[in-house]
């Protein structure tokens, strides 16, 4: 059987997100998206008859999955294991794209407006996005020792100061806001797992 050269969906989607990660959402037409992942237009469509929108949705559900996978890989070893490998691979992301790319989670957060009552699909996948990284965090407090309550609200907090500490970086071309976050983030952790609430 012989391999097709048109890309894989799988390819044009993670190129999106990237794409979305250093431009946002409303700066990037699906022509600039199809060509970031080195992919045709017409594939693009037939990948995504919808146009961008679909597109940027996927893009969403892929980058919320990939955080989710390497999360939930290192929570095994406890809460803060997974606060670090979450941080690591934000400083990952940032540092080697020079500041250019972030969360093309929270890119479409900030930038795709709810009209007349509609929530738009890629709105919703970020919020879903969100909430599971949120509750992969609590259940491993949970599991490790935080009380209930407290493992939720810690879990939001670490979600957004990490997210927020993203922008902060990229904005100042430093790793400093993450760093700060960071120390601060595994000490709730490290109290909260001590004393629970």
């Amino acid at each position: 059987m012989a391999k097709s050269s048109a890309p894989s969906r799988e390819r044009i989607v993670a190129g999106a997100a990237d794409m979305i990660s250093r431009r946002g959402l409303s700066a990037t037409s699906i022509r600039e998206l199809a060509k970031h992942a080195k992919a045709p237009l017409g594939s693009t469509y037939h990948y995504f008859p919808e146009g961008k929108q679909q597109l940027a949705t996927e893009a969403v559900r892929y980058a919320g999955e990939a955080v989710a996978r390497i999360v939930r890989k290192e929570l095994d070893a406890g809460p803060a294991a997974g606060l670090r490998a979450f941080l690591a691979l934000w400083r990952g992301i940032v540092v080697e794209s020079d500041f250019r790319a972030g969360c093309p989670v929270l890119a479409v957060s900030v930038e795709e407006p709810a009209a007349d009552g509609e929530i738009p699909p890629s709105l919703v996948a970020a919020a879903e996005a969100f909430d599971s990284w949120e509750q992969l965090l609590a259940e491993a407090l949970r599991k490790h020792g935080a009380a209930p309550d407290q493992a939720t609200g810690l879990a939001a907090l670490i979600v957004a100061s990490v997210e927020g500490a993203i922008a902060m970086c990229r904005a100042k071309r430093s790793m400093q806001p993450l760093d700060r976050v960071a120390q601060q983030l595994e000490a709730l952790i490290v109290s909260a797992l001590d004393h629970p609430a």
